[in-house]
């Protein structure tokens, strides 16, 4: 394949005039529909606003589309984590988890008064480096926590082997992975737990909101209670708890989402192979790579820099995007070690995960992408100097 050699400098750039669209490229497609709304305007009207039948519904709908068994609605992604980490750790426990991935992935294995240990991950795939993760095990490690990063499963095989050579315990977050699969089967269907987030920018958004998916019935108990204070039976009440129940509101305008979630899943996998072919003819911009086996939910679509081909940093590079009418985002402008929060849980700085937040950045990706957007995604890139073939 040949690429183009000429020097990427933005201030070489052509006539803006020429080239920006007449508005921005929507960078995600957030607003609800009328059956949404009349979803929740439903509930109001019922009067029964605590969890009930709909996060019933949405609890049976989304375990079954994601491959699991069993699904336990909660009030965010975050409360998701921590109700699986309370389920599956014990104080004291080391936890292996990426050092690039979103914070709320190892900040709640602190929370839970374990320890994180922060693996690097794959330069590919941007998911965790399994055989990175092995050479930090000690006799304290009692779990990993591999996150489904952009909503591209992790190499699922590598992580259950592991698990099961070691005695590990496997909590995904799939927060931004929506109806990822692997090997054909949902990703609800592997590990201890999943937990999904329904934050306003996710796949499926219902504001706030998030859920545990697990295929175990004494585990779902175990979660069902610590998400409702501990409570067996009526005022009985067998451990601590917490009150991270979902409501009926929020779980109304979930389960009218998820009737177009497949098909608005299935645009985002389309949309993915044009950005694919488009950046493949830009050198020194690269793709992500797909994990073998999955089929990834494309909650962001993130290309990587090779800054040796460029004359600006990727920062320079997307603000002049910007300026044409392409918004990008950056997901992450650090690793997780690089939190302060973290500092005294890290033993060293991953060398991918550090390098990454250099040089990925975030194209727009949602449902509602046409041609006309493409388009101008392209005149944008072209502008920049970058000639594609």
């Amino acid at each position: 394949m040949s690429h183009s050699t000429a020097a990427k400098d933005p201030a070489a750039a052509p006539s803006e005039a020429k080239a920006k669209p007449l508005s921005p490229v929507p960078f995600m497609s957030l607003a609800l529909e009328q059956q949404d709304i009349d979803a929740a305007v439903s509930v109001l009207h019922s009067g029964i606003l605590r969890q009930g039948s709909r996060c019933s519904e949405l609890e049976t709908r989304f375990a079954e589309a994601s491959g699991a068994t069993h699904g336990l609605t909660c009030c965010n992604g975050t409360t998701a984590l921590q109700l699986a980490y309370g389920a599956l750790l014990s104080p004291g426990d080391e936890v292996l988890v990426p050092a690039w991935t979103y914070i709320a992935t190892a900040s709640m294995i602190v929370a839970a008064g374990c320890k994180p240990i922060f693996c690097d991950v794959r330069e590919d795939t941007f998911q965790i480096d399994i055989e990175d993760a092995e050479k930090r095990l000690t006799p304290k490690t009692t779990a990993i926590a591999a996150t489904h990063l952009y909503g591209m499963p992790v190499d699922i095989d590598a992580v259950q082997d592991l698990a099961k050579r070691k005695g590990l315990a496997v909590i995904y977050d799939a927060a931004q992975a929506h109806l990822a699969t692997y090997k054909g089967k949902g990703i609800g269907a592997f590990g201890d737990a999943n937990t999904y987030s329904f934050y306003a920018t996710k796949n499926l958004a219902t504001g706030e909101g998030g859920m545990v998916t697990v295929n175990d019935q004494t585990l779902a108990d175990r979660i069902a209670a610590l998400r409702s204070h501990g409570e067996t039976e009526k005022y009985l009440h067998t451990s601590i708890g917490f009150n991270y129940r979902m409501n009926d509101i929020t779980a109304a305008i979930g389960c009218s989402r998820l009737d177009r979630l497949a098909a608005q899943t299935q645009a985002r996998r389309t949309n993915a192979d044009r950005y694919d072919a488009m950046l493949s003819e830009i050198d020194g911009l690269e793709p992500p790579t797909r994990t073998e086996h999955a089929d990834s939910a494309w909650h962001l679509y993130t290309g990587k820099m090779d800054l040796s081909k460029f004359s600006c940093t990727r920062d320079e590079f997307c603000a002049k995007l910007k300026e044409r009418g392409v918004p990008t985002a950056i997901h992450y402008p650090r690793s997780v070690t690089r939190q302060p929060a973290f500092a005294e849980f890290v033993m060293d700085h991953p060398r991918v995960a550090d390098s990454l937040s250099e040089r990925v950045f975030c194209l727009p990706m949602h449902h509602d992408l046409t041609e006309g957007h493409f388009e101008a995604i392209r005149m944008a890139l072209e502008t920049l100097g970058i000639r594609m073939r």
